[in-house]
């Protein structure tokens, strides 16, 4: 289990600073609120995709530690505003759950992304089915708010 949060980590950070390194959005850190708490990242590979994950605490059934990495398309043509851009995003990604009974599972992300006008932050709110397919096959549903700001 170890290997594969360590797999996990070091492809995060090799995806996020490619993508910063190519993309004028930059790379963003903040804080997720809800099932999971803790801190969020996310990095644009291109003016539409990007990567989105977080390393933070779940605190259903059981304290434990959670690691997911999502890549995610937005829509920026569904929902008009005056200031800003509001996006629907959806994607799919990786998470693994580490406690006594550790589980890893498939994402399913879709959600909420305020993009501020002429300021580098973005607040959002999503909702997240999760298929657990270790140690055995269920189904679970995440979901949170959260801000970042982007460098």
């Amino acid at each position: 289990m170890m290997k594969i949060i360590a797999v996990l980590g070091i492809v995060m950070v090799i995806l996020c600073s490619t993508a910063a390194s190519q993309n004028e959005s930059g790379f963003g850190i903040g804080i997720i609120a809800g099932e999971p708490t803790g801190i969020a990242g996310k990095t644009w590979i291109s003016q539409t995709t990007a990567f989105a994950g977080a390393a933070a605490w779940s605190f259903r059934e059981e304290a434990a530690f959670h690691m997911h990495v999502d890549y995610v398309l937005h829509s920026f043509d569904l929902i008009k505003i005056d200031k800003g851009k509001l996006p629907i995003y959806y994607g799919i990604g990786g998470r693994v759950k580490l406690a006594d009974d550790s589980k890893v599972g498939v994402r399913i992300p879709v959600g909420l992304d305020y993009l501020f006008e002429g300021a580098p932050v973005d607040v959002f709110v999503e909702i997240v089915p999760i298929l657990e397919l270790v140690p055995e096959t269920e189904f679970s549903l995440n979901g949170g708010i959260g801000v970042r700001y982007f460098f």
